[in-house]
């Protein structure tokens, strides 16, 4: 058996809480608010920095090219191999401050997407320039590539060389062995 002890109720100690603002407290509803709410905004814009102080300085292509292979060695050296392999399968193009990289296929786009913003910061910060985009040009055009045999190869080298008949001859070289 269970024995209950009677509980006692003691007060506790009330707490006061009180506002050491010394601002009047002001209806949410009133015409004070809204001026009070304007003000604030009002000095709430004076500490957006402006997008015009950023610099824009010109830069020629070769500059821009230099410090993108910079970027990509950087990436390479902390391992992103397939990203620096991204930024340096084609020469980007340079036209104005817009920079236009053509890549392979779909996936290697997305691949480029992702690290996008990392190289802007980079070519904005050491290019003194604000205004560079980048634009990515997707070109899935492919050569139907041909199987070629022992003899298509050497007709070929024959063609850019006619010399390797003599090196052929000489050294008793058989095409079908």
């Amino acid at each position: 058996m269970v024995e209950k002890t009677p509980e006692i109720n003691t007060p506790l100690p009330s707490v006061k809480t009180e506002t050491t603002s010394n601002e009047p407290k002001v209806s949410a509803f009133s015409l004070s608010s809204i001026r009070a709410k304007r003000a604030l905004e009002e000095s709430n814009k004076a500490y957006v920095k402006e997008v015009v102080d950023l610099p824009s300085e010109a830069f020629t292509e070769t500059e821009m090219l230099v410090q993108w292979t910079k970027y990509a060695k950087r990436l390479g050296d902390k391992g992103f191999k397939i990203m620096e392999s991204l930024l340096l399968i084609n020469d980007p193009v340079l036209n104005g401050f817009a920079i236009t990289l053509e890549l392979p296929n779909e996936g290697s786009k997305l691949d480029f997407e992702k690290e996008i913003n990392g190289l802007l910061g980079h070519l904005k910060g050491h290019l003194y320039n604000h205004d560079i985009t980048i634009e990515v040009i997707v070109n899935e055009s492919f050569e139907n590539k041909k199987n070629f045999n022992d003899q298509d190869r050497y007709n070929r080298l024959h063609e850019i060389n006619p010399s390797i008949e003599l090196l052929r001859t000489t050294f008793g070289l058989d095409l079908n062995a």
